[in-house]
């Protein structure tokens, strides 16, 4: 199996025969170094453009195979070895701090991001350039010609014309339909503010999922189902029966945000049914594309599905339901939009939380062109995770449901919010709002409320301790993180205004410095060191052999277990391991095809031989169904509790009958241990604003700057001691 970052969407290279090196200006690294600085150049100038980007993508994906190479191969000398990692990490310096002047760009640097073709293209381009015999890749279309189009309620979207594509069979529907037109009957309209005219309400409408839920959970008023049926040989639980007969009833705005592993799905393809909302488009990631397929074919078996891949060139354009993924949402936006479907399912909606992201707007883009084009059709967000960093995550949600736009209410939302006779200055306008909101499609229900025969889960934490020369390298480098910190918050409060006085810790000043190293977390420290993010890097690289042990002596003692990491090398090592114990393993990956990653999970599922399924915190972490596994080892800490249910809730689903245990490997007196600490008193904000708890509603994405933080003060409490 290729290994690290060589694993790229097909790019493969067809030999490793490279021409002598006796120069410096010969080889890969030469080629890099000129790219990496051209995009240095260009984030220097402003924002990154997309072929600036392309390039950075691919600089940081060959620069991880060629630190791969050297540091594997056993022919190169260990004076030449040293003198090209130095290279290598000098063109990783100029990566992190054009990273820290784009922050945007960090997504490109996961070893699981997508790989678009320009990319793949030009990884083959500076392989040639730098003499490596490749395989050939496919030339897309030009994607130079970007244009702005601009929409109905203000938003602005690059469209990039020359990527946009009709597939032949979709020429074929519309030339089989040529009387085919909108339906109009559901046209927008104005909302009408009258006591609440001049209010801006979007903020106490968010407000009102913090503070006002009152021990309430955030479920609207469900149709005890009646006549609602399953397929033959399969069983529809209440819950599910429920949401399908409010769409019966008409009902066709859905937030459905039940708890992962209660069956969404299905909801969704049975709620279409019953609105008879065909065609149906459903917007998916890509790791579950195969999956929405067959959920198809169980659910509604009388129904065509199609997939969309690529350019569209296999899909049936006739199809009763489209299933087409973000990643390439973009070349598809424009017949999608005329397509004229009559309804629209996004799975795992907390991906568009970020509104300024392409995937968000194209999205939004697209749910605003199939109301103005078809009378009251079915939307329908599922999520069982729809908070993730705080409460604003619900507001692109919102949107693409068409309860709010940009700027205010829509006019259903606004009619009821005038319909409670209050303004925000009233203390009873908050619960009242989050009622009315609720009502409009909000659909959340919790495992131990609604599937009392789904088995308990737990998390359990594994302490390891990281011995010899990588453990000391670990602690040595976590105390040089710490020193750096502590002269950073001295400095500043040397600097002070005269007058000031601060009586033993400043923790206002604590807190500015954490914020500044996170901020600035990709630029190297001089003279070397490590920031928050590459610590936890290689702290995952260091537990790696240790996770991977124990999940070996879980899979030989109870049977088949899923092993979740961030990072490809992690992954590498596991299933480096468990091929050594003779163990058979599948693996989950976002750089594989569906038919290959489908065909690893099937593996996993049905062959009693496979005791390990190696899996992507990211790109396995939604949308799958392992319940065949009771037990999940967490090599690696997620950033946020969220990502981490999710993974969990993979095999805590319907469908299992076993107890399931989380083994959540953390090694003990390093950071890794204060950022679970972290992750588990950050679980609170889904809680609070959809479950009626009475926990603090807080942010997650601020983990890293609490675990700086945290450094920190143990830092300023031990001098003090002395």
């Amino acid at each position: 199996m290729a290994r690290g970052g060589q694993r790229q969407h097909g790019a493969t290279r067809t030999t490793t025969r490279r021409r002598g090196r006796e120069l410096d200006n010969e080889g890969i690294i030469p080629v890099l170094a000129r790219a990496v600085r051209e995009v240095e150049g260009a984030a220097q100038r402003g924002r990154v453009k997309p072929a600036a980007r392309i390039k950075f993508q691919v600089v940081a994906m060959l620069a991880r195979e060629e630190r791969q190479r050297v540091k594997l191969d056993p022919e190169l000398p260990e004076g030449q070895r040293a003198e090209q990692l130095k290279r290598l990490d000098g063109i990783g310096t100029i990566l992190a701090k054009t990273t820290a002047r784009d922050t945007t760009l960090l997504s490109l640097l996961a070893e699981d991001a997508f790989v678009p073709d320009a990319a793949r293209i030009l990884r083959q381009d500076m392989l040639e350039a730098a003499g490596v015999e490749t395989a050939d890749v496919p030339r897309p279309p030009s994607t130079t010609n970007g244009h702005a189009n601009g929409h109905a309620n203000g938003r602005t979207h690059v469209v990039d014309l020359d990527r946009q594509v009709v597939p032949r069979s979709v020429l074929s529907r519309q030339l089989a339909n040529p009387f085919l037109r909108p339906d109009f009957a559901g046209a927008h309209r104005a909302p009408q503010a009258r006591r609440l005219a001049g209010w801006e309400l979007i903020e106490p409408l968010l407000e009102s999922f913090e503070r006002a839920a009152g021990g309430a959970t955030s479920c609207m008023a469900l149709p005890e189902e009646s006549s609602v049926k399953a397929p033959v040989g399969l069983e529809l639980m209440h819950h599910q029966a429920q949401v399908v007969a409010a769409a019966a009833a008409g009902h066709r705005t859905f937030l459905l945000a039940d708890e992962p592993g209660l069956g969404k799905t299905a909801q969704a393809l049975l709620a279409a049914q019953a609105a008879d909302a065909y065609p149906l488009l459903v917007v998916v990631p890509s790791v579950v594309k195969t999956n929405w397929a067959r959920e198809v074919g169980l659910w509604t078996p009388h129904r065509t599905a199609t997939v969309v891949h690529g350019n569209g060139d296999t899909m049936d354009g006739f199809a009763d339901i489209v299933i087409v993924n973000y990643e390439i949402l973009d070349r598809h936006v424009g017949w999608l939009g005329s397509h004229g479907f009559g309804g629209m399912v996004v799975d795992e909606a907390h991906f568009i939380k970020n509104k300024t992201s392409q995937r968000s707007q194209f999205v939004l883009q697209t749910a605003d062109r199939i109301r103005e084009r078809t009378a009251r059709p079915l939307m329908v967000a599922l999520t069982g995770t729809p908070l993730i960093n705080d409460i604003d995550d619900f507001r692109a949600i919102w949107q693409f449901l068409g309860w709010i736009d940009e700027k205010m209410p829509c006019a259903e939302l606004m009619e009821r919010l005038e319909a409670t006779g209050q303004t925000p200055i009233d203390p009873g306008f908050y619960p009242a709002a989050r009622s009315a909101v609720i009502d409009l499609g909000i659909v959340r229900r919790r495992k131990v409320d609604v599937a009392s025969d789904i088995p308990a889960r737990r998390i359990a934490d594994l302490p390891v301790e990281l011995e010899g020369e990588v453990g000391r390298s670990i602690r040595a480098a976590e105390r040089e993180l710490a020193r750096r910190l502590v002269e950073r918050y001295d400095t500043a409060l040397a600097t002070r205004r005269s007058g000031a006085v601060v009586d033993g810790i400043d923790h206002a000043l604590v807190r500015q410095v954490a914020a500044w190293e996170r901020e600035g977390s990709g630029d190297k420290p001089a003279g070397g060191g490590e920031n928050v993010f590459t610590m936890m890097r290689r702290i995952g690289q260091a537990k790696a052999g240790l996770a991977a042990d124990y999940a070996a002596q879980l899979a030989r003692s109870v049977g088949k277990v899923v092993f979740f990491a961030k990072h490809v090398d992690v992954m590498d090592t596991a299933e480096a391991l468990f091929a050594q114990r003779g163990m058979k393993s599948a693996s989950v990956r976002g750089d594989q095809t569906p038919k290959v990653r489908q065909a690893n999970i099937d593996a996993f599922v049905n062959d009693p031989d496979v005791a390990v399924a190696v899996c992507s915190l990211t790109a396995a972490g939604v949308g799958l169904n392992l319940q065949v596994a009771s037990n999940v080892v967490l090599a690696e800490l997620s950033w946020t509790d969220a990502e981490q249910t999710q993974a969990i809730d993979r095999v805590h689903r319907i469908g299992q009958d076993q107890p399931v245990t989380a083994w959540r490997v953390i090694a003990a007196q390093t950071v890794d241990s204060k950022v679970a600490e972290l992750i588990d008193s950050k679980a609170g904000l889904a809680a609070r604003a959809l479950d009626g708890s009475d926990d603090e509603v807080g942010s997650s994405a601020d983990v890293q700057t609490e675990a700086l933080v945290s450094l920190l003060t143990d830092a300023l409490e031990a001098r003090a001691a002395r």
